[in-house]
């Protein structure tokens, strides 16, 4: 696992869906201090993930921006979109200008869900132009969906700081990763007993080596 210099903006994606974006995400914003946005929040449950990383990390409410665009159905954005009558338009989605210039921005699903019937996530991640962190599961299944994950990334020029695995340790899958996908695992986030400000502080220091 190596150590890597955090730019002040940072886009985090993932594998796909349930892989620990969220978890990473806070505790990036609570190791950094750094703002968060959500430009798409598909589902409104009980809490949406911009609520849940602002109670979890303690910050200010002002270090948090309203999502673009906010889906009532848990599902890929551009089925969450139609269901509510809404069409998502990629040009409505700008970096939000970040005082102290750290910035965290999450993403939904993984890479290649759609947006609308022309664009994917991925052009969402082009067109914001930020590097990107990829959160990956430890487990069984993670080498293959983080290579292909890795391999678009990189054929669209699209900067990659490295892999996150998220989940209990497994070296063997770390190392394959990161032979094969000719990247760094930067972190390994195993499962936390407590999840507050502090708790994602520590996190952060421990596993990014800040």
């Amino acid at each position: 696992m190596g150590t890597i210099d955090l730019p002040p903006g940072i886009f985090v994606t993932g594998t796909g869906t349930g892989v620990g974006k969220t978890m990473v995400s806070a505790i990036l914003a609570a190791g950094l201090s750094a703002r968060y946005w959500k430009p798409i929040q598909s589902g409104l449950g009980e809490k949406t993930d911009t609520a849940w990383v602002r109670e979890t990390t303690g910050l200010p409410s002002n270090y948090f921006y309203p999502e673009t665009y906010q889906f009532r159905f848990p599902l890929s954005p551009h089925v969450a979109a139609a269901r509510d009558g809404i069409q998502i338009d990629l040009e409505s989605m700008n970096l939000p200008q970040a005082p102290g210039g750290r910035l965290i921005v999450e993403g939904a699903g993984g890479i290649m869900v759609p947006l609308n019937e022309d664009y994917l996530m991925l052009d969402l991640m082009k067109k914001l132009a930020i590097p990107i962190l990829l959160v990956a599961e430890s487990g069984l299944g993670t080498i293959n969906h983080t290579l292909l994950s890795l391999d678009r990334l990189k054929n669209h020029s699209l900067q990659v700081l490295g892999v996150v695995m998220n989940g209990p340790l497994n070296p063997d899958n770390r190392k394959a990763i990161e032979h094969f996908g000719n990247t760094s695992v930067c972190a390994e986030i195993e499962p936390m007993e407590r999840i507050d400000g502090a708790a994602l502080k520590n996190a952060f220091h421990r596993c990014f080596g800040l």
